[in-house]
């Protein structure tokens, strides 16, 4: 039987997935907008328990990187207290400027069927994947990060959140300045694997 996609080529993305940080980026250079939609589009298609839909995204490019870099140093230097860092604070400011577009990662609880927070999480966490794998098949470098503001609850607002709601952190996007080739370290996966395929519950033999 004919395989109905290109597996290979698919499993080779998946190798290659990796976080790619926005100083790795090429400066000045914008991702057309359509491919963005269309990244968007890959996150849209993510599995969600019953429906719900619950990733919302807002995204920056352009003047809005400035924007947004100006917004994270403002919440960051008003909540953040004793745990302020001055490096922390360079690159709020730093890193939105060195990327295309940044696309802030929300959960937005359902109304109707109220499911377990970590469902809905978990299905966010799908969209993003959605997301790393589309940018890698582009030939573009991604990286999800939780730092700055992401937890800071007086910053949902800014992103459409309320107060039931999550803000799972920044996906920074850009052209890669140079390809990265190395295979992210992973050990083997027979190391997490509890393979059950008899009768009394054990373990197989290999």
């Amino acid at each position: 039987m004919q395989q109905p996609y290109n597996t290979e080529q698919f499993n080779e993305i998946l190798l290659c997935r990796r976080s790619i940080y926005p100083y790795q980026y090429v400066k000045g250079k914008a991702i057309p907008n359509e491919i963005v939609w269309q990244i968007l589009e890959n996150a849209n298609r993510a599995p969600n328990h019953k429906q719900t839909e619950p990733w919302r995204f807002s995204v920056f490019s352009g003047e809005g990187l400035k924007y947004f870099g100006q917004l994270q140093v403002d919440i960051y230097r008003k909540f953040s207290g004793e745990n302020y860092q001055q490096d922390r604070h360079k690159k709020l400011i730093e890193y939105p400027l060195m990327s295309s577009h940044i696309i802030a990662i929300g959960m937005k609880r359902s109304a109707a069927d109220k499911l377990p927070e970590i469902e809905e999480i978990e299905a966010v966490a799908c969209a993003v994947q959605n997301m790393f794998l589309s940018v890698t098949a582009y030939g573009l470098g991604c990286y999800w990060t939780t730092a700055g503001i992401t937890y800071f609850d007086e910053a949902k607002s800014y992103f459409g959140l309320e107060s039931e709601d999550k803000l799972l952190g920044f996906l920074y996007m850009g052209y890669v300045e140079k390809p990265v080739t190395a295979i992210s370290k992973r050990k083997p996966i027979s190391d997490k694997v509890n393979w059950i395929d008899n009768i009394n519950g054990t373990k197989s033999l290999d």
